[in-house]
């Protein structure tokens, strides 16, 4: 919570944290987090529908709606909230189910009191137009390579899109294609075309 509100205070856009399975063993204790990431000032969250202790495994769909409705009783009305469904990305059942499982919880989510609904692992443009189709509220999807361009994804109707760990991963290799030719190549060539101090401190200055 610290860290949403030390974030919100650093920047100018609405801050959306993604939260995991919502930090709370009962229905309860997801009211209680919600309440508090509100209090911190985030705009959003995500919310996923798996279960941590068991991978590549989600929760029943009354649970999980269960505790999407005490998450938008302890957030209040204006944060928005974005109820993740994990079957793409963990591969959960046979392929030809994901479609229709998929669109049943999210009509469960939506009755609960979720704001969007945010499928990742789906890149197949078809089955996201028609994902976008089938739900009322506005779809979330989680892009890269591989995925349509995002032009693409607005008119196939997604809401939003996600980058997911893209950005940070991109990061990583990068630092280790330096290192990597620091030490083997006897090379600087890595390093080249980075920012300057004067950019860097322009982005990350505050008034």
């Amino acid at each position: 919570m610290a860290a949403i509100a030390r974030i919100v205070r650093a920047v100018d856009v609405p801050v959306s944290a993604d939260i995991e399975s919502a930090y709370g063993a009962t229905a309860k204790e997801v009211a209680e987090t919600l309440r508090a990431v509100a209090d911190a000032g985030a705009a959003g969250v995500n919310i996923e529908d798996t279960v941590a202790e068991t991978p590549d495994s989600l929760r029943p769909i009354a649970e999980q709606a269960e505790r999407l409705a005490a998450a938008r009783e302890g957030a209040g009305p204006a944060l928005f909230i974005n109820a993740r469904i994990d079957l793409y990305l963990a591969g959960i059942g046979p392929e030809d189910t994901r479609f229709e499982a998929a669109v049943t919880r999210a009509a469960a989510y939506a009755e609960a009191g979720a704001d969007g609904i945010f499928v990742p692992g789906l890149t197949d443009p078809d089955t996201i137009a028609a994902l976008a189709e089938a739900i009322e509220l506005p779809l979330n999807v989680m892009a890269g390579p591989g995925a349509p361009a995002p032009s693409v994804l607005e008119r196939l109707g997604v809401a939003r899109v996600s980058l997911g760990p893209g950005v940070a991963a991109v990061a990583y290799a990068a630092a280790r294609k330096a290192a990597l030719a620091l030490f083997e190549a006897d090379s600087y060539e890595a390093v080249e075309g980075g920012l300057d101090y004067g950019t860097m401190q322009g982005l990350l200055g505050t008034e």
